[in-house]
C-alpha cells in the first residue's frame, strides 16, 4: 500500500474523532447527545477530506502515535 500524507488538522481530527467516540462508548445512555453530534460532526468532516481508501491508514497512523 502507498504511503500517504495527511494534513496535521486532519490528523488531529481523526484523534479528536478516537477520544469522543471512546467517551461515548464510555458514557451513559442518557445526556450523550452531544458525543454523538461530535462524532457526526467529525466523521463528516473526514469523510469530506479523505478518501475512502485512506482512511484505514489514518486511524492506524493516529492509533500508533497515541
Amino acid at each position: 500500500m502507498a504511503s500517504t500524507d495527511h494534513t496535521p488538522d486532519i490528523v488531529e481530527t481523526q484523534r479528536d474523532w478516537n477520544r469522543t467516540y471512546t467517551a461515548l462508548a464510555q458514557a451513559p445512555a442518557a445526556g450523550n447527545t452531544a458525543l454523538r453530534r461530535r462524532l457526526i460532526g467529525l466523521s463528516r468532516r473526514l469523510f469530506q477530506h479523505v478518501p475512502r481508501t485512506q482512511l484505514a491508514d489514518l486511524r492506524r497512523r493516529t492509533e500508533e502515535r497515541s
